[in-house]
């Protein structure tokens, strides 16, 4: 506990963050459960609902990588501040809501609260190491990484009984609410110099120089720009092996995200309340997780842990999916145990695996790799929902559900490169000390992508 303590005690902007984020999270999730409550209660359509999710998911597919590349170029703390106020504005058209007729402007605001989100993640993320010490990092992160768990556990069951009680409307001013607290909090923390990427120096100017740039200036621009967002995650080796284990698992979470409630329904017989149990019981087991990382994380590589979780947790993955076929009358009990001891693997997981890409990045283009990392997960989620969806009645929920963790167990596998490759010397980014996991820092492909060979 002397980590935790001497985390939060010395580091009052890291404080502010941690709850700015946590408070902005739980009103991501007032918002989805709410919303989903009362969308499938005007209309009575399931897919009405589900593509009200749809629509908040697409922005992180289709712009996440040019949204972390122009966040390297903005004020980090500022561009957090800015996505609150926006995501608390963006709320206010719900509140003429008030009958199937209006539902499309539920459509338009989830789809502008998914495009604004996807700037506050990787500024989050990038502006985390400049919070605290490097040996601190791991810690930070673990914190970092129990806020989704929380939110989940208080946001969900805020959002489902205010809708149930006041509607949209009340849905809506509690989540305008949050944000703008999120922002006032954001706005205490200490302004900092980010070294964050400026915008690209031009050579001396030529008359025939002017003229060409004229002439394919916008075209050339936009594809430096495309390259600026992704080249970093491609040109690195360790972030390849990063991006293999995120598309990797990224298809099992939306494998399981779709099966989930039938494997507890149709496979393990339970009940509606025996789903809301298991679910409830994952969001205990990750905040728990996350509080014994937070604790003991530091003692460890950032990429041992990240290894290890990985392994762990697609072991006691396949215990979940797979007990039923030798204990056939068990009921949900052994899932309720299990969900709660995959939080400690899974926190270790998730936080080694964040430290790792924080340790690997130059701050200039961390935002950057984090909206590209972010995207490739939200495409290969979206792939494994189109698998479970299409697939279930042919191959079967546990079949797939096991493929689930044998893709951990594989992405864990494919992490261990990278542990081979940390070994080698390696040259830390210009904002951090050097430590084991620190890979030479990426050259940054705004400064040179308009300028002549």
């Amino acid at each position: 506990m002397g980590a935790l303590r001497q985390l939060l005690l010395q580091h009052r902007d890291y404080r502010l963050v941690l709850s700015a984020g946590l408070i902005s999270l739980t009103g991501d999730w007032i918002l989805r459960t709410g919303l989903a409550y009362q969308v499938f209660l005007i209309t009575g359509s399931t897919l009405a609902s589900g593509g009200m999710l749809l629509a908040s998911f697409l922005p992180q597919v289709l712009l996440g990588s040019l949204a972390g590349a122009l966040v390297d170029r903005w004020d980090r703390l500022r561009t957090m501040i800015a996505a609150n106020v926006l995501l608390a504005a963006g709320l206010l058209p719900l509140l003429i809501v008030d009958g199937p007729d209006r539902i499309w402007i539920v459509y338009a605001v989830m789809l502008w609260e998914g495009t604004v989100q996807i700037f506050f993640e990787p500024a989050e993320k990038a502006l985390i190491p400049l919070l605290v010490d490097p040996r601190q990092l791991i810690t930070a992160n673990a914190l970092n990484a129990q806020n989704a768990d929380v939110a989940r556990l208080i946001g969900g069951a805020a959002g489902g009984a205010t809708a149930a009680w006041g509607g949209i409307g009340a849905v809506t001013l509690l989540n305008v609410s949050s944000f703008a607290l999120s922002a006032f909090l954001l706005t205490r923390v200490a302004p900092r110099d980010e070294k964050a990427a400026g915008p690209p120096t031009d050579p001396p100017a030529t008359a025939a120089g002017v003229a060409r740039r004229t002439a394919t200036g916008p075209v050339r621009r936009l594809r430096s720009f495309c390259s600026a967002a992704l080249g970093p995650t491609w040109q690195h080796r360790p972030l390849r092996v990063v991006l293999g284990f995120v598309v990797l698992t990224g298809v099992g979470q939306g494998i399981m995200s779709t099966l989930f409630a039938p494997f507890v329904v149709d496979v393990l017989h339970g009940s509606g309340a025996a789903y809301g149990t298991v679910v409830s019981a994952q969001a205990v087991g990750g905040i728990a997780g996350g509080l014994a990382t937070a604790v003991i994380g530091s003692r460890f590589r950032a990429v041992r842990l990240w290894v290890f979780g990985a392994l762990l947790t697609g072991a006691i993955d396949l215990v979940i999916f797979c007990y039923p076929l030798v204990l056939r009358d068990a009921g949900v009990g052994p899932a309720i145990v299990c969900v709660v001891v995959v939080g400690l693997p899974a926190s270790l997981m998730f936080t080694g695996l964040m430290t790792v890409i924080q340790d690997a990045t130059d701050n200039a283009i961390r935002g950057r790799v984090f909206g590209a990392l972010g995207a490739a997960e939200a495409a290969s989620m979206l792939t494994g929902i189109a698998i479970g969806a299409t697939c279930a009645d042919a191959v079967g929920i546990i079949a797939l559900l096991t493929a689930q963790g044998v893709g951990l167990i594989a992405g864990g596998c494919l992490a261990m490169v990278f542990t081979r490759r940390s070994a080698e010397p390696a040259t830390a980014p210009a904002d951090r000390p050097a430590t084991a996991t620190a890979p030479p820092a990426v050259p940054d492909p705004v400064e040179r992508a308009d300028r002549p060979a």
